[in-house]
C-alpha cells in the first residue's frame, strides 16, 4: 500500500477526484483552483524552451549530418498530414452517424463570448504573417514567450553552427550536456507538485463550468470521447503494430504524463516529461528534439477529431444539411487551417470560426453553444494530442533507425 501511494498516476488520480469534489461542493473555491493550476502549468512552461533548445541542439550536433535532419523533418511532416486528415475524417464520419446535434437547442446561447472569435477569423488565416512568424526576429523574445515553432527553428540552426565546428564543440557540448541535466532536475522537482497542480485544474473546471453545463451537450460529449478512443486504440493501434511496438506498453509507461494532462487541460504540461520519456524509450534525441516540438503545432489529432466534429454537430443544431461535397471543403479547410492557427490562444474558436465563415450556410454565432462545454472536451484534446505526438516520434525513429530495440525492452520491463 505504502508503494502504491508513492507512485505519482495515483496521487494525481486522487487530486483529480478530490478536485472535482470541492469543485462541486465549493464552486467559490474556483478561482483560487485556477492560480494553483496557472502556477503549476507556469512552472512547465518555464522549462518548455531550454529543454527544447539543449536537446535538439545536442541531437544535431552529434547526428553531424544536417541531411538527415532534413529527411527526419520531412518525414514527420507527411506523416503529420496524413494522420490528422485521417482524423478529420474520422471525425465527420462518427459525428454524421451518431448525430449528437440533433435535438439541441440553439436558443439562450450567449452570441456576445465568440464575437472576438468571430472578428479574429473574419480576415482567414493570414499565411503570410504565420510563415513570417516561424523565423524568430528576436531570439530572446521566441524564449521569453516560449514559442515552440520559434524556438525549433533557432535550436536547429544553433545546432547546425555547432556541428561545423567540429573539435572544437566538444567543449560546449559537454558543458551543454550539464546544463542540460539541471533542467531536467528541475522537471523532476517540478513534477513531484503534478497532483497539486491537477487538483487546482480539476477544481476549478468544475466549479467554474458545473455539471449542470454537460447536461444539454453530452451527446456532443459522448461521441467526441468514443471518437477519440476509436482513434488511438484502432488508427494509433494499428500504426503500433505496424512498425512493432505495443501501444499498451507506450501508454503504460506514460501514464503519468497523460494524467497530469487529464488533471491540467494542457498538453503543454506534459511536453518536456513526454520528451524525456521518449529517449527512455529508445527514440534518439535528434528525432525526439525534431518531432515532438514540431508535433505540438502540427500533429494535433484530438484537436483535428473535435473541430471536425463541431461543425456537423452545430449543422445538425441549425438543421442544415451539409452536401458531400461541402463536407469535402470542411476537410480540405481544417487540413490548412487546424495547423494555421496552431499556438494561437483560442485557436480551436478561431479555426470553426474561419471554416463557417468560408462554408457561409453555418450561423457563426453558433459557436457560443459550445463555450461553456469546450473546457470538459479539452483534456480528450489534449492527451488525444499527447498520445499521437509520441506515437509519432516512435514511428519516425524507427524510419530512420534511430530506434534502440534493447532500450525500449529495458524501459518496458522496468516500468
Amino acid at each position: 500500500m505504502k508503494k502504491l501511494f508513492g507512485h505519482l498516476y495515483f496521487q494525481v488520480l486522487v487530486a483529480i477526484t478530490i478536485g472535482i469534489i470541492v469543485g462541486h461542493f465549493f464552486p467559490g473555491f474556483a478561482d483560487t483552483a485556477k492560480l494553483i493550476s496557472d502556477i503549476f502549468i507556469n512552472l512547465i512552461r518555464m522549462l518548455i524552451a531550454p529543454i527544447i533548445f539543449f536537446t535538439i541542439v545536442l541531437g544535431i550536433a552529434k547526428m553531424g549530418d544536417m541531411k538527415k535532419v532534413g529527411r527526419v523533418g520531412g518525414k514527420a511532416l507527411l506523416y503529420f498530414e496524413i494522420v490528422t486528415t485521417l482524423a478529420i475524417v474520422i471525425g465527420l464520419i462518427v459525428a454524421n452517424i451518431m448525430q449528437p446535434g440533433k435535438g439541441v437547442s440553439s436558443a439562450g446561447a450567449d452570441a456576445s463570448k465568440v464575437a472576438g472569435f468571430e472578428k479574429q477569423a473574419a480576415g482567414g488565416i493570414d499565411w503570410t504573417e504565420f510563415i513570417r512568424h516561424i523565423v524568430p526576429s528576436n531570439v530572446v523574445e521566441a524564449f521569453a514567450k516560449g514559442d515552440v515553432l520559434q524556438v525549433l527553428v533557432f535550436s536547429v540552426l544553433f545546432g547546425w553552427g555547432l556541428s561545423k565546428m567540429g573539435a572544437k564543440s566538444e567543449s560546449i557540448i559537454v558543458t551543454f550536456e550539464k546544463i542540460s541535466q539541471v533542467f531536467f532536475n528541475i522537471l523532476k522537482f517540478v513534477m513531484k507538485l503534478a497532483p497539486l497542480g491537477a487538483f487546482g485544474g480539476m477544481a476549478y473546471t468544475i466549479g467554474e463550468f458545473g455539471m449542470d453545463s454537460l447536461k444539454s451537450l453530452v451527446q456532443l460529449m459522448f461521441s467526441v470521447y468514443l471518437t477519440m478512443f476509436l482513434f488511438i486504440f484502432v488508427v494509433l493501434g494499428l500504426i503500433c503494430r505496424f512498425y512493432k511496438f505495443s501501444l499498451w506498453q507506450y501508454l503504460k509507461f506514460i501514464r503519468n504524463e497523460l494524467l497530469i494532462v487529464l488533471g491540467t487541460s494542457s498538453s503543454e504540461s506534459a511536453l518536456p516529461g513526454i520528451m524525456e520519456k521518449l529517449e527512455k524509450l529508445g527514440c534518439s534525441r535528434p528525432v525526439v528534439g525534431l518531432v515532438i516540438p514540431a508535433g505540438y503545432s502540427f500533429n494535433l489529432d484530438g484537436t483535428s477529431i473535435y473541430l471536425s466534429m463541431a461543425v456537423i454537430f452545430m449543422a445538425q443544431v441549425y438543421n442544415v444539411p451539409l452536401s458531400i461535397g461541402q463536407q469535402a471543403s470542411v476537410i480540405f479547410i481544417l487540413m490548412i487551417t487546424s495547423k494555421g492557427a496552431a499556438g494561437i490562444t483560442g485557436s480551436g474558436f478561431i479555426v470553426l470560426a474561419s471554416t463557417l465563415a468560408v462554408l457561409k450556410v453555418i450561423p457563426v454565432e453558433g459557436l457560443a453553444i459550445l463555450v461553456g462545454v469546450d473546457r470538459f472536451m479539452s483534456e480528450a484534446r489534449a492527451i488525444t494530442n499527447l498520445i499521437g505526438n509520441g506515437v509519432a516520434t516512435i514511428v519516425i525513429a524507427k524510419n530512420e533507425n534511430e530506434f534502440d530495440e534493447e532500450k525500449y525492452q529495458a524501459a518496458i520491463a522496468g516500468q
